[in-house]
């Protein structure tokens, strides 16, 4: 295992592109929050939140929404939100305190590779729930984007083997059923290690352990679905992520682009013991990892793998009829197919 650099511009626009945009936006702001780092008071409205991280109103909206609900900004006349604590006052967001992490001053992806990996979530999320259309202009509408962009991402989609076009040219997503699922898990069981131990020299120490760290600091239980995610990511994404060989990996994240995404979907059904057992499984093949042991690293991932099937499973036939608001505008599930 070596202290590789990288190439930090490219590494820092594959982070942006590797979560959701409301997600990262949602975390950055809540970041300067809790530290204070916003004058009290500054108003904040989807049009500047927008232009500060050069995307659409509707990812800021997004987030916006999210902080209110925990708390962390407030009300103001209806026409927005205002950082708690002082009199109101408009301004510039960066002069008022915001900072912006590096790696979102990459210079900016075009509009597709923006927009992508919040579809290709959203899409994921709702798999397991049933069969769903995707329509082609309400997802246009829905970023403000073109309909030539907005076939690109499905294009990227159906490539990515998360959706389909039938042979009336419309595109579907879905069923996740019981037998795609232990597919995918099959593929992962059986072909994560070997990425891993291919990724293994060119692991940053320092990167797994920041993971590490991360993983013990979840909390208590239940954690929030997209902390568990980002558990998930750290791990069964980018540490594999520096595997050289792109055929292996691809074949990997053909699979993990499904049941990862499920992670936000089962969230609220998973144990505390499981969580737990997730926990302790992952830390092993940090230590492992950590302590030069690659083969150890490689068969604690395994045994996490094999593990994790059934109780995830369980929880797949179980699941309850899918939550209102769950599926953006442009995804429409198909009755009578789950």
């Amino acid at each position: 295992m070596t202290m590789a650099s990288g190439a930090e511009a490219e590494t820092a626009a594959t982070a942006v592109r590797s979560e959701p945009i409301y997600l990262t936006i949602y975390q950055v702001l809540r970041d300067h929050l809790e530290r204070g780092a916003l004058e009290p008071g500054l108003i904040l409205g989807q049009a500047s939140i927008a232009r500060a991280f050069n995307v659409s109103r509707i990812p800021a909206g997004i987030a916006l929404a999210r902080l209110l609900s925990e708390g962390l900004i407030q009300t103001f006349e209806g026409r927005g939100y205002i950082v708690p604590g002082g009199e109101p006052q408009r301004g510039d967001l960066f002069a008022a305190g915001l900072d912006l992490p590096r790696s979102l001053t990459v210079p900016v992806i075009n509009r597709r590779e923006q927009i992508y990996p919040e579809v290709e979530h959203a899409v994921a999320v709702c798999l397991a729930y049933g069969r769903f259309l995707l329509n082609e202009t309400a997802l246009a509408q829905h970023y403000d984007v073109s309909r030539t962009i907005a076939h690109e991402v499905l294009t990227q989609l159906e490539r990515s083997g998360i959706i389909e076009q039938d042979s009336n040219n419309r595109w579907y997503a879905g069923p996740l059923s019981a037998k795609v699922f232990r597919h995918h898990y099959d593929m992962r069981r059986l072909l994560e290690p070997e990425a891993l131990r291919q990724a293994y020299p060119f692991l940053e120490k320092e990167k797994l352990e920041e993971r590490r760290h991360r993983l013990k600091s979840l909390g208590t239980y239940p954690q929030a679905p997209e902390k568990l995610e980002r558990a998930e990511a750290d791990l069964h994404l980018d540490s594999l992520a520096p595997c050289p060989n792109t055929v292996l990996l691809a074949a990997v994240r053909r699979s993990q682009r499904v049941l990862i995404a499920t992670h936000s979907t089962f969230a609220n059904f998973r144990t505390e013991a499981e969580i737990s057992t997730m926990i302790s499984e992952h830390t092993r093949v940090y230590d492992a990892l950590l302590a030069g042991d690659i083969e150890g690293a490689c068969a604690a991932l395994a045994n996490h793998l094999r593990r994790a099937l059934d109780p995830n499973l369980k929880i797949l036939q179980h699941l309850p009829a899918m939550p209102s608001g769950l599926t953006p505008p442009y995804l429409i599930q198909v009755k009578g197919e789950r």
